[in-house]
C-alpha cells in the first residue's frame, strides 16, 4: 500500500490543492493531508479551523487529515512507508521545492554509511493548468478586499473567509 503525505499550510485550502489531492489519489492508495503549524507564519485560520475546512470539503475514505509541528522530515519519518507529495505551480516553485526535497532526503537518512538508505523521498506533481496561478495568499488578499472567489476555493471556504474578514473588520471598528 502506497501512502503519500501532502503537507502544506492550507490557509485556506484552494481548488488547486483539491485538484492535486484528487490526482494524487489516482497514484497513491492513501493520502495524508498534513497541515503544518509554522509559528514563523501568521496564519489567518487556526490549525483546528484549517482541519475543519478541509474535512468539510474533502470526504474520501482514502484521505487522512493530520497536523504537525516542526520539520516535515521528522513528521514523514513517523510514517516510514510514505513519500512526500508536492505540487509545482510554476518554474519559480521548482528551485525551492528541489532544494527542500534534497534536504529532506539527506535529513531523512537513518545512517550516513548505508548506500541503500535513500532517506525520505519526494514526488512532484504539476498543478492543473486551470489552478497554477492560485495560491492561498492570493485568495486571502482577494477575500480581504471583497473580490470574487468563484472557482478559486470551495463555497464553504469562501463563506469561512467572508466570516473571518467581517469579524476582523468588526474588531477594528
Amino acid at each position: 500500500m502506497t501512502t503519500a503525505i501532502y503537507p502544506g499550510s492550507f490557509d485556506p485550502i484552494t481548488c488547486g490543492h483539491i485538484n492535486l489531492i484528487e490526482r494524487g489519489l489516482r497514484v497513491f492508495d492513501r493520502l495524508v493531508v498534513a497541515v503544518a503549524n509554522n509559528p514563523g507564519k501568521r496564519a489567518l485560520f487556526s490549525n483546528t479551523e484549517r482541519l475543519e475546512l478541509i474535512r468539510e470539503v474533502l470526504d474520501h475514505d482514502r484521505i487522512e487529515l493530520d497536523s504537525f509541528d516542526g520539520l516535515l522530515v521528522d513528521y514523514a519519518q513517523t510514517r516510514p512507508d510514505a513519500v512526500i507529495l508536492r505540487g509545482l505551480r510554476a518554474i519559480s516553485d521548482f528551485e525551492f521545492e528541489f532544494q527542500l526535497a534534497h534536504m529532506n532526503r539527506r535529513l531523512g537518512k537513518q545512517s550516513d554509511g548505508d548506500p541503500h538508505d535513500f532517506g525520505v523521498e519526494t514526488v512532484f506533481m504539476m498543478t492543473g493548468e486551470e489552478h497554477f496561478y492560485v495560491s492561498s495568499s492570493l485568495v486571502r488578499e482577494i477575500a480581504q478586499f471583497g473580490g470574487k472567489l468563484d472557482g478559486l476555493i470551495p463555497d464553504a471556504v469562501a463563506d469561512a473567509l467572508r466570516h473571518k474578514f467581517s469579524a476582523h473588520s468588526d474588531q477594528s471598528s
